[in-house]
């Protein structure tokens, strides 16, 4: 029987979703200012509605952004916002009030560059369905800056311990890349820029195999933190040679069976205001149809 369809191209291994990157944000209304105001996302109604912390959807996946000391993560995390020029009116309708911060935002050829009031640095990209595939409104990847010499590591420790497909990007040396969901990734790229303290930022990935991965992480003795019955966190990504400690960022890891698997999220569309308001343009899709099957 002839086979016309590359059944590898769906495969994901055992990372099904990238939820969440979580950072926290000394003032919850310059954290309004940015994401909800500049970026044109929606905080969700449902759950951290108080001003201890905000929950701002991006599509599918969520910025957790708790009450705290800021914390910078340190590389970028891409999104996909459709229409540019909106989005650089939304921009610049909010730099006045966000003077004084580390706020900035510019335009590149293939996406615009925007960082938070403390230093967080986003890549906001058009939908693009040969990069993204079909995102319209999304997280695609996160990228970390990683010391040198770190990358090949990085790349064999996803799929040893935690059943992640993982390689070096276009076989580069210096750029790891782990599939996390449908067209999300964890990216790791070698960099000299100096590397400063992990300050406890953290991403959130739902896994399939929940129990294989906590094993191989407790017998190495980097479970950091045991939440509940449906998640846990490690910290150190390590050299499976010698366990040497290549990278540190915190993973929150949940299992497919966590209550808040796949929970719907509210997506506005940004262009509605009271002004231009019209019945049953009020939600925005984060995705894009599908060719018929």
């Amino acid at each position: 029987m002839q086979q016309p369809f590359d059944r590898a191209a769906e495969d994901l291994g055992n990372s099904i979703h990238l939820e969440h990157v979580n950072v926290q944000v000394p003032d919850q209304r310059l954290a309004t200012l940015f994401y909800v105001t500049g970026l044109g996302l929606t905080r969700d109604p449902y759950l951290m509605v108080s001003d201890s912390n905000m929950w701002v959807n991006v599509g599918r996946s969520q910025f957790h952004l708790p009450s705290g000391k800021a914390q910078v993560l340190r590389g970028h995390t891409a999104l996909v916002i459709p229409g540019r020029e909106a989005l650089l009116a939304r921009l610049a309708s909010v730099a006045s009030k966000l003077e004084g911060t580390a706020f900035a935002y510019s335009e590149h050829n293939d996406h615009v560059a925007a960082t938070c009031p403390w230093g967080n640095r986003l890549r906001v990209y058009e939908p693009d369905e040969a990069r993204f595939g079909p995102i319209t409104l999304g997280i695609p990847y996160v990228e970390f800056d990683v010391p040198p010499g770190t990358a090949k590591g990085i790349a064999a420790f996803y799929p040893e311990i935690m059943g992640i497909p993982a390689s070096l990007e276009n076989g580069d040396a210096n750029v790891a890349r782990a599939k996390v969901g449908k067209e999300q990734y964890l990216q790791f790229r070698e960099t000299d820029r100096k590397h400063p303290d992990f300050d406890g930022h953290h991403v959130q990935i739902y896994i399939t195999d929940f129990s294989g991965p906590y094993r191989r992480l407790l017998d190495r003795g980097l479970i950091s933190r045991e939440d509940n019955q449906y998640q846990y966190r490690f910290t150190d990504i390590v050299d499976l040679a010698d366990g040497k400690k290549l990278f540190t960022v915190e993973h929150e890891v949940r299992s497919a069976t966590h209550p808040m698997y796949l929970r719907p999220l509210i997506n506005r569309n940004p262009a509605q205001t009271n002004r231009t308001y019209a019945h049953g343009h009020a939600d925005q899709a984060w995705a894009m149809e599908v060719d018929p099957y």
